[in-house]
């Protein structure tokens, strides 16, 4: 998140591609910072991009566009849709591939025949949320939507994170019925930490958080830690296989 009045950019950008500020709203590459929060976008990305393989996808509320690049490393043809006027044109000259481009249009409104519809992260910024999954059905014949898990995301007992943007905040049941309620065959899927993210959570379960700062490693550790996450630091798993309670976002897989 931004800290005060300190505009933090992404670095190291292409030549005239002008850089994004980090908002709180939308996710960024190339801001250590940022790093986690990226990562753990991409993993989603990575897995959809996979189930995609030679077909026509559009990515809603794309943002930077970076979900979108990988999506078209697969794909037969993709579609970022993003309405910042900022984000679309960053997006737009950041990632260029013969199957790839950008327009600037509401997810409600953009209408063009697909077989995929992807939407990450998005929909619990949505008051409609109904009316853009029929908008999706009418569109594609699969649509892959997350969204963060509240009983994570949230401080403990808290009913919501705070954050602003967020007009609703999911639990595992009531996203799966969102999403029943417009499509006829759901998988949901929870992602979770692996690998050094993992064995950070056991650390902090044995009370690492009062040991750093009493060691003053707390900004050289996490100086190190935050950038080397990469996504093989988090793993989707599907609901028989898991305790989605314990999820930090869910994926639903959503057939018309």
């Amino acid at each position: 998140m931004p800290n005060g009045d300190v505009q933090i950019l992404q670095r190291d950008q292409p030549e005239g591609v002008p850089p994004l500020p980090l908002t709180g709203e939308r996710t960024l590459p190339d801001i250590p910072e940022e790093n986690y929060w990226f990562r753990r976008h991409l993993a989603v990305y990575r897995w959809i991009a996979e189930h995609v393989a030679g077909r026509r996808v559009i990515d809603m509320a794309c943002g930077e566009g970076y979900g979108t690049d990988v999506l078209a490393q697969r794909a037969e043809a993709v579609v970022g849709v993003d309405a910042n006027p900022e984000a679309h044109e960053h997006a737009r000259l950041r990632y260029r591939r013969p199957n790839l481009r950008f327009e600037r249009d509401l997810v409600d409104r953009f209408a063009e025949p697909c077989e995929d519809v992807v939407f990450l992260q998005t929909i619990e910024h949505v008051v409609e949320a109904g009316a853009v999954l029929d908008h999706f059905r009418a569109l594609g014949q699969v649509a892959y939507i997350s969204t963060p898990n509240v009983l994570t995301l949230a401080p403990k007992g808290a009913e919501r994170s705070g954050n602003p943007w967020h007009v609703h905040e999911y639990r595992a049941g009531e996203f799966r019925a969102l999403c029943e309620a417009h499509y006829p065959r759901v998988e949901l899927y929870g992602l979770f930490h692996a690998r050094k993210l993992r064995v950070h959570a056991w650390a902090l379960r044995l009370g690492w958080d009062a040991v750093h700062p009493r060691l003053r490693l707390t900004d050289r550790f996490y100086g190190w830690f935050t950038p080397s996450i990469d996504e093989r630091d988090f793993a989707l798993r599907p609901e028989r296989a898991c305790d989605l309670d314990r999820a930090l976002d869910f994926l639903a897989v959503c057939w018309t």
